[in-house]
């Protein structure tokens, strides 16, 4: 399995806004600058998970994006899953006709491998990564590097 690019994005997308939840809203602009993602592809996440209910715009100056749940409460897999990825191993999306109607030889295998990729994923939540020192001191060296909150009075320390 490969994870493209748009589970990827999204992923490390929302643990931008979650590492800097205490700024406010994030724009998207800033995401697209400190992660190297392109504006008009993360508009197109963004859409994805908002109408999934993970994230929520704030309109006018100082606007952006928040987490609409607290990060305890978002798993890798509900933000891959929102932006259409797929967990599923199987040739056949899980119906169990992938040999001319019927299971091929190795069906099961790849469902459960589906199944404990999705346990695994669903057990990650964005907050167990939010409180790693070491995330926390490479957050703060983009912020750093990219100038982000140098106007804001309630920056990372």
């Amino acid at each position: 399995m490969k994870l493209s690019t748009k589970g990827r994005y999204a992923v490390t997308a929302m643990m931008d806004i979650a590492l800097h939840e205490k700024q406010g809203p994030i724009t998207l602009a800033d995401i697209s600058q400190c992660q190297g993602i392109s504006l008009s592809y993360l508009e197109q996440l963004f859409a994805k998970l908002r109408k999934q209910g993970l994230v929520k715009g704030v309109r006018g100056p100082g606007g952006g994006y928040r987490l609409a749940k607290s990060a305890d409460q978002i798993s890798v897999a509900d933000i891959i899953q929102s932006v259409d990825e797929k967990l599923d191993m199987t040739k056949c999306g899980g119906r169990g006709n992938c040999s001319s109607g019927e299971k091929c030889l190795t069906h099961q295998l790849w469902f459960e491998l589906s199944c404990k990729l999705y346990k695994f994923l669903s057990g990650i939540k964005l907050d167990q990564y939010v409180n790693r020192p070491e995330i926390n001191e490479l957050v703060k060296k983009q912020d750093t590097q990219y100038g982000r909150f140098l106007n804001r009075s309630n920056a990372v320390a």
